[in-house]
């Protein structure tokens, strides 16, 4: 049996690339979570994906030198239970963005996406050189604006009615 990549390791949780050869896992994996009602409200996410097309962007996305995709996996088990991502790298000016989905409902609330975060987080600052790490949140997402703020978030500004979703 392979041994998985680990990437970026935490005391629960890895992270680890994802892999676009490997068919049969990550790519419909990931599809399969790009569909549950309640991750795409707290997301923000309203568009529509095809299975070919969320591979394209795996493909694109491991190219692209200003983000960093990868894949959250219990240290227990290997099991992959979110993605967490680094985008808009500006080498420059030293700084980036970040995002995260915990797939699983039943891993929510459990600490796992803060841990995976703050690994992230440190590798920015620590690996990358980064001088700033930026997110956004939806107000109704009151378990990740906790999180974000024991990590050391700040709320900087508030953007109104930005998301039009039916609900």
């Amino acid at each position: 049996m392979e041994m998985p990549i680990k990437f970026i390791e935490g005391r629960r949780i890895y992270l680890r690339p994802i892999e676009d050869e490997d068919e049969d896992e990550d790519v419909p994996m990931l599809y399969a979570n790009l569909w549950d009602h309640e991750e795409r409200r707290f997301t923000g996410t309203q568009a529509k994906f095809s299975l070919k097309g969320v591979e394209q962007f795996i493909t694109s996305a491991a190219n692209d030198q200003t983000r960093m995709d990868l894949l959250i996996c219990l240290q227990e088990n290997d099991l992959c239970i979110g993605d967490i991502a680094m985008s808009d790298i500006d080498w420059q000016n030293r700084h980036a963005s970040v995002r995260i989905a915990i797939f699983n409902k039943a891993y929510w609330g459990n600490g796992y996406g803060t841990e995976a975060m703050e690994q992230l987080i440190n590798y920015g600052f620590e690996q990358l050189n980064l001088h700033r790490i930026e997110l956004e949140v939806f107000d109704f997402n009151t378990r990740a604006r906790k999180s974000y703020e024991k990590l050391g978030f700040k709320q900087e500004g508030i953007r109104r009615e930005v998301l039009f979703y039916d609900e």
